[in-house]
């Protein structure tokens, strides 16, 4: 029986949800490797042990897996905590894809779920536009990195591989700065000392935003005048804040964020809609990669160009104003009222105007849409790691939406959501994956859920002896032309949109003898997606 402190040697496996490799010992007993690669053959020290698994650290790298990157590294800290990054790039993408796989299979019960490659980020290095880093020292000298795994001791990074060049750059200079006048550091167990942390914005325009936090009301002069050395050493710098966080608390900033110079905001453009960014702004890290996820969550919807759609969890409405270039209206529901302060903010400056602000919980403000009658056709979802309340899938199951699309930065969290859905009646008909944290195990997911109303909905079928066809009709059944549609667009088209094609295309056809004789019946609509397959030249 292994125990903490044996040494023992591993193949691994394969990489489990959560990053980690997994080999075996004895060939029977699961040690999971955190920072190993399928195939390695490593030392292992055991760190836990548990009653039908081990964890253990790398102590040596006997033999490389093939997807290992060339290196001498081995642990958490050599990577700068970056817990995918002694990975190939390529592999990285392989892995995430099947850890997704693995928990819609799992946790969701999705057993013929299928997904297209992980959308690849273009930049893999210094993509982050926002980065904090906790204060700590190393023998006498203040340092900044990151909590070693585990633990809240800090390791020293010296050249953080995901920070911007600029925010990196920075943070080098002012802890010269700090060392120079040997401010004293936080201590969360005495709860003790000045300097807790440091956070860089950073835009596309490679302008930034500093953000000093510290264990204090009010920020010293002696301490303000360190920060305003900074905007003398970078031109880049536009804003210079100190956030007041007194509280013994692993909440990073305070409640009271004070500006000390420069502009209240930084901006960053997308779909030309120029976003304002505070301290306290949520703001996707990976601009480039937050594009795309957008794109494809927004190309989920159908008809969307009619539909009145509630985005929640929408942080400053980042993407509830690119809905609302398309959409009829959109509801934008947050928590944190600075978030939504600064969403209005963006869409007067932006001239849009078919958005509404609703600063509060889903839940509630939800439940306030519904009791005043206000028209929803449709929700995205965008939660935090911890996935949505029971409560609120409830809630949105009693207003038997036709489709939902649901954006997570947590598949385990995705997966238990969606089986909460399908017990609801809705189905996964679509997801994406996209990397929006390369070197990191995280994945970013979007997800399609539908539900057919069948209290709104009837079937039509038409026989094609009640039609009267031309000869350039004749040319593709019914049959035909939905099977081409299949296989070209991978799209199910029916009967009953086919005939609304032709019939708006000018043939006309015979009235269906058999249809309902239901008053207020609603007939469904062909989506323009599914116009444009149809009348697609053949």
């Amino acid at each position: 029986m292994l125990k903490i402190s044996d040494i023992v040697e591993i193949k691994i496996e394969k990489i489990v949800f959560g990053g980690e490799g997994l080999g075996y010992y004895n060939s029977s007993f699961a040690v999971f490797v955190p920072m190993s690669v399928p195939n390695d053959i490593v030392k292992v020290e055991i760190i836990s042990v548990k009653k039908t698994y081990a964890r253990g650290l790398i102590k040596e790298i006997i033999k490389a897996g093939t997807e290992r990157i060339k290196n001498n590294k081995i642990s958490f800290e050599d990577f700068d905590g970056c817990d995918f990054a002694m990975l190939d790039y390529n592999a990285q993408l392989k892995y995430k894809k099947q850890m997704v796989e693995d928990v819609m299979s799992r946790i969701g019960g999705l057993n013929d779920f299928s997904l297209n490659e992980v959308i690849p980020s273009e930049n893999i290095f210094n993509y982050r536009n926002k980065i904090i880093e906790p204060f700590s020292y190393d023998n006498g000298n203040i340092i900044t990195g990151f909590f070693k795994r585990k633990s809240h001791d800090v390791f020293e990074v010296e050249e953080n591989i995901l920070n911007s060049k600029l925010g990196n750059s920075i943070i080098r200079y002012l802890k010269e700065l700090l060392n120079n006048e040997k401010f004293s550091v936080y201590d969360e167990k005495k709860h003790s000392g000045i300097l807790r942390n440091i956070m860089i914005r950073t835009n596309s325009k490679n302008e930034a935003m500093v953000v000093l936090i510290i264990n204090s009301d009010k920020i010293t002069d002696k301490l303000k005048t360190v920060l305003l050395k900074l905007k003398d050493e970078f031109n880049e710098i536009k804003s210079i804040y100190f956030s007041s966080n007194t509280k013994k608390t692993n909440t990073l900033l305070g409640e009271k964020n004070t500006l000390i110079w420069g502009e209240k905001f930084i901006k960053e453009t997308i779909e030309n809609i120029s976003f304002y960014i505070s301290p306290t702004s949520f703001f996707q890290i990976n601009l480039e990669q937050t594009k795309k996820l957008y794109s494809r969550a927004i190309s989920m919807f159908s008809d969307i160009e009619n539909k009145y759609i509630v985005d929640a969890y929408s942080g400053t409405g980042t993407i509830a104003m690119i809905l609302a270039k398309k959409a009829k209206k959109v509801y934008s529901i947050e928590i944190v009222k600075s978030a939504s302060e600064d969403g209005k903010r963006t869409a007067i400056e932006n001239n849009i105007n078919n958005i509404e602000f609703i600063n509060g919980a889903v839940e509630d403000k939800l439940s306030e849409l519904v009791k005043n009658k206000k028209q929803i056709d449709t929700i995205i979802f965008d939660p935090p790691r911890k996935g949505l309340e029971s409560s609120i899938i409830d809630k949105v199951a009693e207003l038997e939406l036709p489709e939902i699309v649901y954006i997570s930065c947590n598949p385990s969290t995705l997966a238990r959501d969606i089986k909460l859905f399908s017990e609801k009646g809705y189905k996964l008909k679509k997801m994406e994956a996209v990397d929006m944290f390369p070197q990191t195990s995280h994945v970013e997911t979007v997800a399609l859920l539908s539900k057919l109303n069948v209290d709104k909905h009837i079937s039509v079928e038409v026989e094609l002896d009640e039609l009267d066809l031309t000869s350039a009709e004749s040319k593709a059944t019914y049959a035909q032309i939905k099977k081409y549609i299949l296989e070209k667009f991978d799209l199910k088209v029916s009967t009953l949109y086919i005939a609304q094609i032709k019939k708006k295309c000018g043939i006309e056809l015979r009235e269906h003898y058999n249809k309902s004789k239901k008053e207020k019946q609603v007939i469904p609509q062909c989506t323009p997606e599914k116009e444009e397959a149809i009348t697609e030249p053949r």
